[in-house]
């Protein structure tokens, strides 16, 4: 089980870091420049708050890949989490990459039923991997609020 967590955050925190060179660039200058809404925490809040997701997220997938590849329930369910994963990872390269809001909050609303649905898939295979991206979930649904809110903000 432990080679499949390390396995899975390793992926998920890869994903992160990948978006991450997009986002880190742009923002102490573009990003700076957007008028936020007035919920936005300070920057230093995502760094961390996204580490711990992503930590869950493996974990999650860890559980269900430990149910064995074989299950067709286990496959399927895996292979929503990577849509996810890659949605996630899309969305800083167009939000921050592209510096679009409005690309950022197509692909986050697409990103959010992707996790609804990934939860659904894990909890027929896991209750406890559906359970660890409960926080995954709330944590998307503020941050489309808060690009909403920048989208609205700056159009």
């Amino acid at each position: 089980m432990w080679i499949k967590a390390i396995i899975c955050i390793l992926l998920c925190l890869s994903a992160g870091g990948i978006g991450s060179t997009f986002t880190a660039p742009a923002i102490p200058g573009w990003y700076a420049t957007l008028v936020k809404p007035s919920f936005s925490p300070p920057n230093w809040v995502f760094a961390p708050a996204w580490t711990l997701l992503y930590i869950l997220m493996g974990l999650a997938a860890a559980l269900v890949w430990q149910k064995g590849l074989q299950s067709p329930q286990v496959r399927a369910a895996l292979v929503f989490f990577l849509i996810q994963l890659i949605l996630n990872m899309l969305w800083s390269v167009l939000f921050f990459g592209l510096r679009s809001p409005l690309y950022g909050l197509v692909d986050i609303l697409f990103l959010w039923a992707m996790i609804l649905v990934t939860i659904a898939q894990f909890s027929r295979v896991s209750l406890p991997a559906a359970f660890l991206l409960i926080p995954y979930i709330l944590w998307v649904t503020f941050a489309s609020g808060l690009n909403l809110g920048i989208f609205l903000l700056n159009r």
